[in-house]
């Protein structure tokens, strides 16, 4: 690792990331149990939607107790990422080093949702089709979703966590085995279940050879952070004379000569504990840290609109996670105006304006609202917003995700509908249908 830039404003990457990764006091025992008429909230496709094969952008594949395990290479079993429960609650770790809890995980094993914290405490309490490809698909059929595109749940994947075991061949094999698990479900699942592949970026050599591995595979896109130079400050995206950063380069040619979308997931690079008061409780917080979180989305747009990457990557996707999609009008046209007030484009040479870049380049999901998908749909670009329920995560939409289709997108034509919850998605991530 180069040395840090001493001027970066970055909250740098730590041994500590998995661990913290969800909050112990959102997976303490408590909260209210919201009991689900699963029958009725979860009836499958409503007749405004048929023949449409809905695609839900943004869920979370728990990853199950064995999986490290089940994959490892021979000799390394041993040093692979497992389950202890501790005090009733299931705990990722590697050797003796803690990663953290199983992730959000709210619905349950019989079906009703918990409220008021960020998950149930183990696998046992759980959904299953939160962690097994046969139940995810009935729950899929239920909600009425014939695909969808899952991040990771736990924090085992956490590059600062993995550099800080100190074994870099055990940190790629961790790598490795979560890609191969991916694939694995795509396949069983018949290309319904869609995990986004993850890589080693605290080294170019190794980025690109898994970037390479990813592509052979057929994985329909990548997490990227928002923030590479939180590992170090030789992995930013833009590098210290304002080009794009050669350690990035054949990652973004591979992305942008073969289509594969970058995805950046509720980005959470600022630190919202900056604007959150003190003295504030945990449910009290909890609801600010999303929003802001929201903002980090519009910044890593901005981020890439002025940074030149899109004129040398003109083919770049990106996909803009759990992001909504309400602030897009607002956002653009302030880029529109700070960029003409600071002559931006003129100094930089940018060859594009913000909302061109947008409407080339980026892909927003909605899940919660309700204004901007019934009245903003033309503004935005119907062909830039995707659907997603966020499952099985807090806030996600489950149940009842028919009705709030319905209620959201009902009034619009047929044509419109197909485009938002299929044919958007399709294209983005290069889905099959």
């Amino acid at each position: 690792m180069a040395e840090d830039n001493p001027k970066s404003s970055v909250m740098k990457a730590g041994v500590d990331d998995a661990k913290w990764y969800w909050l112990a006091e959102g997976w303490a025992p408590g909260g209210h149990i919201r009991e689900v008429d699963f029958d009725a909230q979860m009836r499958g496709i409503d007749p405004l939607f048929e023949g449409i094969k809905i695609v839900d952008c943004d869920t979370h594949f728990t990853e199950p107790a064995d999986l490290w395990t089940s994959h490892a290479p021979a000799g390394m079993k041993d040093k692979m990422p497992h389950v202890r429960r501790i005090d009733g609650a299931d705990q990722w770790f590697v050797g003796d080093k803690h990663f953290g809890s199983i992730g959000g995980n709210v619905i349950a094993k019989d079906r009703n949702k918990l409220l008021g914290r960020l998950a149930f405490q183990n696998y046992d309490q759980i959904d299953p089709g939160s962690y097994l490809v046969a139940p995810r698909l009935a729950q899929m059929d239920a909600m009425g979703v014939w695909a969808q595109i899952c991040f990771q749940n736990g924090g085992v994947t956490q590059v600062g966590s993995l550099l800080g075991l100190g074994d870099e061949p055990l940190a790629v094999a961790i790598t490795e085995i979560y890609n191969d698990a991916c694939k694995e479900r795509m396949d069983a699942s018949g290309g319904r279940i869609n995990g986004m592949g993850t890589l080693p970026y605290w080294d170019k050599d190794l980025m690109n050879q898994e970037m390479r591995r990813i592509a052979d595979m057929g994985l329909k896109g990548i997490t990227l952070p928002d923030r590479p130079e939180r590992v170090d400050s030789s992995s930013a995206y833009v590098g210290p004379d304002g080009k794009v950063s050669p350690f990035w380069a054949e990652v973004f040619e591979i992305c942008n000569d073969q289509g594969i979308p970058l995805n950046y997931h509720l980005n959470a690079s600022l630190d919202a504990n900056s604007a959150i008061w003190d003295n504030l409780g945990f449910d009290q917080k909890l609801p600010i840290h999303a929003l802001l979180h929201h903002v980090g989305c519009a910044a890593t747009l901005s981020n890439f609109m002025v940074s030149g990457i899109l004129d040398t990557y003109p083919k770049l996707k990106i996909g803009l996670i759990e992001s909504g999609m309400g602030w897009v009008p607002f956002w653009l046209e302030a880029m529109e105006h700070q960029l003409d007030e600071f002559r931006t484009r003129e100094n930089r040479g940018l060859k594009l304006r913000p909302k061109e870049y947008f409407k080339q380049h980026f892909w927003v999901s909605y899940w919660f609202e309700d204004y901007a998908p019934k009245h903003m749909l033309e503004e935005i670009g119907v062909d830039r917003v995707m659907f997603e329920t966020d499952y099985p995560h807090p806030t996600s939409l489950y149940p009842g995700v028919q009705d709030k289709l319905v209620e959201t997108l009902g009034q619009h034509d047929y044509a419109t509908r197909k485009r938002v919850l299929q044919d958007n998605a399709a294209e983005l991530y290069n889905l099959e249908i």
